[in-house]
């Protein structure tokens, strides 16, 4: 009996450090208003299907499906949009500003617009993701 109370203890106290350490490996929420996760990222919207139709490819044009799946609306070859699967997203940056070493992730401007990053002419920067 005293064996089992001991293995009890032992579990609650392993649980109690898996959340604590759980909660401090969480991307923080940017006290200095850094966002460099979709978590973070305002105006992402919920229940978003992929493949299915969508009508918003410039401002706001990230979703995430039922399952927790990032995706992001875009219209291919002036086809009608549609979700798509999301490269890695970089959370909140601001357009033109340097994006060395993340060339085809993307990322969402304070004002919602859709970027991605872009290398051109020896410089990597982040750039309209709509065009």
């Amino acid at each position: 009996m005293c064996e089992n109370v001991a293995v009890r203890s032992a579990v609650a106290v392993l649980a109690a450090l898996m959340t604590s350490a759980a909660i401090t490996a969480v991307p923080p929420a940017a006290a200095d208003d850094e966002c460099d996760y979709p978590s973070c990222t305002p105006g992402i919207m919920p229940g978003a299907v992929l493949g299915a139709g969508c009508d918003q490819t410039t401002f706001y044009s990230f979703g995430v499906t039922s399952w927790g799946r990032l995706v992001f609306c875009g219209s291919p070859r002036r086809y009608d949009p549609r979700w798509f699967r999301s490269p890695v997203m970089l959370g909140v940056k601001n357009e033109n500003d340097l994006c060395p070493a993340f060339d085809g992730d993307v990322a969402q401007a304070p004002d919602g617009l859709f970027l991605t990053c872009v290398a051109s002419d020896g410089a990597s920067r982040w750039v309209r993701g709509d065009t």
